[in-house]
């Protein structure tokens, strides 16, 4: 088990390895038949982002000051251990959070975000002792912190594009392999708080994002919405279109973090806090499900996509019960979640900005611990 907060998770591409990691600094692989963990890799410093690259082979992460390291996995049987190794660090945001990480679906590019505004995709190289010191392109054009990542293709069509979402209220498509912004959309005036209710833009974060298998439908999760945005993509015309908000009746539940089903054309979100200050709540995890999301025009989405109840989820109170900890959750601990949530992405992620004089006094206070820790 983990020591402390989990920050990051992810499955390999079949769904038959976990990886999680977090603020303990351990990196730990599953198989998710037994959840038994097979290798645990040591992180110098707490873990921000994994990745795991489609074929299984390498599992990347990368911590709190930039850096980017990747091990790879040896052939396993079920229920065997690996040998622990040593991660080996292939490239640097140099002392920037690096937020997001993504492998390529063709394993040719490891795709990194971070703090500052930046998206660098490098070449993974053969054997990562080498480093990933060659760079393919950069995408830039976010005005905040970009927050997460998506990979979208066409069915008529082998190319792939990127989609990033940031603290900067947008959902921008890529062209990644040369670093080309094809279109950008603008969500917080869709989402009706600003006029309405009077939130600040930047409490309206993208969270989260996931496409349907061919692209042309993208679920967008966002800070203070409680609910999910649908905007819709015409990969023939590169561009992107906002489709509809689907709310979530009943409850205050914003999502943290969403996945498709593809198996059953359902949407699953999470939304989860930890334990909160000032509070007597304990961690939160809420789960709800929208049925209907596959390829379809914007005229058909309006009509077939719903929050199912929680009768009507598969499995049941039983399966809500092992992943929420509870079949049912009070609306007041929901609520006290939700405006933890509300705030939370921008306090992690957007830079304090420090007048000059008070700047120059924090580097005193950290120069004088460096002489007295010498001394």
């Amino acid at each position: 088990m983990h020591k402390d907060s989990i920050r990051a998770i992810r499955y390999g591409a079949e769904g038959k390895l976990f990886v999680s990691a977090g603020d303990d600094k351990l990196v730990k692989i599953w198989l998710t038949d037994s959840w038994c963990c097979i290798s645990s890799v040591s992180s110098e410093k707490r873990v921000s982002a994994v990745a795991v690259s489609n074929d299984g082979r390498f599992v990347s992460f990368a911590d709190k000051f930039g850096v980017i390291y990747a091990v790879e996995i040896e052939a396993f049987h079920e229920n065997q251990s690996l040998p622990n190794k040593k991660a080996v660090p292939i490239l640097a945001h140099y002392c920037s959070i690096i937020t997001s990480l993504e492998f390529s679906p063709d394993g040719r590019y490891i795709i990194s975000a971070d703090r500052d505004f930046k998206i660098r995709v490098s070449v993974f190289p053969e054997k990562p002792s080498d480093g990933a010191h060659e760079i393919q392109s950069f995408c830039l054009g976010h005005a905040e912190f970009v927050s997460c990542l998506a990979f979208i293709c066409s069915k008529d069509s082998q190319q792939r594009y990127l989609l990033s979402g940031g603290g900067d209220s947008t959902v921008r498509l890529w062209d990644f392999t040369c670093g080309s912004l094809l279109d950008t959309c603008h969500i917080g005036p869709e989402t009706g708080l600003s006029q309405s209710k009077g939130v600040d833009d930047s409490l309206l974060a993208v969270t989260d994002l996931c496409a349907t298998r061919g692209g042309s439908l993208i679920a967008v999760a966002i800070q203070s919405l409680a609910g999910v945005m649908l905007l819709s993509c015409n990969l023939s015309a590169r561009s992107l279109h906002f489709a509809r908000v689907v709310p979530v009746p009943g409850e205050t539940f914003i999502p943290t973090s969403i996945a498709a089903a593809y198996s059953s054309n359902q949407l699953w979100m999470v939304m989860g806090a930890s334990t909160l200050c000032a509070s007597d709540s304990a961690p939160l995890a809420r789960v709800k499900v929208v049925d209907g999301f596959c390829e379809s025009n914007q005229d058909s989405v309006e009509h077939e996509m719903r929050v199912l109840e929680d009768k009507d989820i598969r499995g049941g109170e039983q399966l809500l019960q092992t992943l929420q900890g509870s079949s049912s959750i009070e609306k007041d601990a929901l609520a006290t979640a939700a405006e933890a949530v509300k705030t939370a992405m921008c306090n992690l992620l957007i830079k304090k900005q420090y007048p000059s004089e008070n700047r120059e006094f924090r580097k005193r206070g950290r120069n004088d611990k460096k002489v007295n820790k010498k001394k």
